[in-house]
């Protein structure tokens, strides 16, 4: 009798292995990236960083990036300054608020030839998109 029992109880614990194992999937799904604000922003101040400032782009040789993101008020931003002048009026501003994250960009710099590539970098930045136009 103990050695039909043993075959049993080696069959079902083999059988619920298959099973357990059919269930599981090779590997677990990638997380989705955040589309809270402050994740959000944090994509675009690298984007911003990486392809306006560090690349030495000329279009922005005059200006500085004054990053934002840990708000008080919810709305984590970025602001573009005169390089020389850091303490005045942003010539650019881009802030996020909310999940999912609602953008706005304003200023005089988005009025200049500069401003429709800088709304492009933007929502590519802000939308998961990496890499310089």
């Amino acid at each position: 009798m103990r050695a039909a029992a043993f075959i049993r109880f080696t069959a079902t614990a083999g059988a619920i292995a298959m099973l357990v194992a059919g269930c599981q999937s090779p590997s677990p799904p990638a997380p989705a990236q955040s589309t809270a604000a402050l994740p959000t922003m944090e994509r675009v101040a690298l984007g911003a960083n990486a392809c306006w400032f560090k690349s030495g782009d000329a279009a922005f040789k005059p200006y500085r990036l004054a990053p934002e993101l840990n708000s008080f008020s919810g709305r984590p931003r970025i602001l573009l300054v005169k390089r020389n002048s850091p303490e005045s009026r942003p010539l650019a501003v881009v802030q996020a608020e909310g999940h999912p994250a609602r953008l706005q960009a304003f200023g005089p710099l988005f009025n200049e030839a500069v401003g429709t590539r800088m709304a492009t970098d933007v929502k590519r930045w802000a939308t998961g998109g990496t890499g310089c136009r």
